[in-house]
Order: C-alpha cells, then structure tokens, then sequence
C-alpha cells in the first residue's frame, strides 16, 4: 500500500467590493517581525495595508511612496498586501495619501489608521 501524501491546503477568500480593507501601524516591532517579513531591521515603524481588490495594491503603493519617507518591505498584487516601513509619521502621510487617493479617485470604502 502506498504511504499517504501530506497535502496542504490553503483556502483563501476575496470580499467583494473596492476597499482598503486593514491600515495598521506597528510602531516599534521587535527584530524577529523584521525577520519573519524578510526586511532588514531597519528600526522604523512597519505599515500593513490590504486591499480588495488585489491588483488595485499596485496603485495604493505607487501613492504610498509619492507621499515620501518610505520604503516598500513587501508587495503581492495577487492578495492585495503591501508592508512599507520607515518612520511613524512617515507611514501616516503615507496612508493618508494612500486612503485619500484610493477614496476620490478609484469610489474605495477605507478603513481607519489603526495603531500599536
């Protein structure tokens, strides 16, 4: 009899809609979050933002660095997420602008900067 093979499987759901679903700040994230997410420790705040949907990413993160002040830690246009870091006021105009842009420009529902 053969062995069984182990599968994994990942079940991954989409919401419906134009909306920036998560914009959150960690403010001081320890060394192995920075590991983990594969970015250099830079010592900066880390951004998460997701969005629905995922190709719209792009846009978002196009804006995000306009802002200024900075930098991309990682983008995935398939699930919508872009981690940016750099300084804390760096990541609220960042934001902010991403937000703004995405709500008057492409009618997206946004979510509230959240912080911790």
């Amino acid at each position: 009899m053969a062995e069984a093979k182990k599968i994994k499987r990942i079940i991954q759901e989409y919401v419906p809609g134009k909306q920036v679903t998560l914009t959150h700040i960690i403010s001081s994230p320890t060394a192995d979050v920075f590991e983990k997410l594969g970015i250099e420790d830079t010592h900066d705040s880390v951004g998460i933002l997701t969005i629905t949907p995922a190709e719209a990413a792009i846009i978002a993160a196009d804006v995000a660095l306009k802002s200024g002040g900075v930098e991309i830690g990682f983008m995935d246009r398939f699930s919508g997420t872009i981690i940016l870091h750099g300084s804390i006021d760096g990541l609220v105009a960042a934001f902010e602008s991403a937000n703004a842009k995405m709500a008057t420009m492409l009618h997206f529902s946004v979510s509230k900067i959240t912080q911790s």
